[in-house]
């Protein structure tokens, strides 16, 4: 992996670690936080590819509309689904209310 890519992947993995559990974000946010602002599919690749996926919380990440990850790469949507719920985050059709459970960094 390039230097450039990599230096990418660990700001992304920084920044998600930091998503408290219940909280949410979505791909965007990850970006536009990390000073990509326009990598939002890059985020997503980054997140499928977690090294570590019980310690980088890459659940915690939602699209812009609140949908949970269609290929969600540690055991798909119901996975996903599944470990939000058990944060207290419902999940209803696939969807998180972002309203209520996105977090912002203070």
């Amino acid at each position: 992996m390039s230097g450039e890519k990599a230096g990418f992947f660990q700001r992304v993995y920084a920044y998600v670690g930091r998503v408290p559990a219940g909280r949410v974000v979505t791909y965007g946010q990850v970006a536009a936080a990390i000073g990509a602002p326009r990598c939002a599919r890059q985020v997503g690749w980054a997140l499928h590819v977690n090294p570590m996926p019980g310690v980088i919380p890459c659940h915690r990440v939602v699209n812009r509309e609140g949908r949970l990850a269609p290929a969600f790469a540690f055991g798909g949507t119901e996975a996903q689904a599944h470990l939000l719920e058990e944060e207290g985050v419902p999940v209803t059709d696939g969807y998180v209310d972002l309203e209520t459970y996105r977090w912002r960094e203070e």
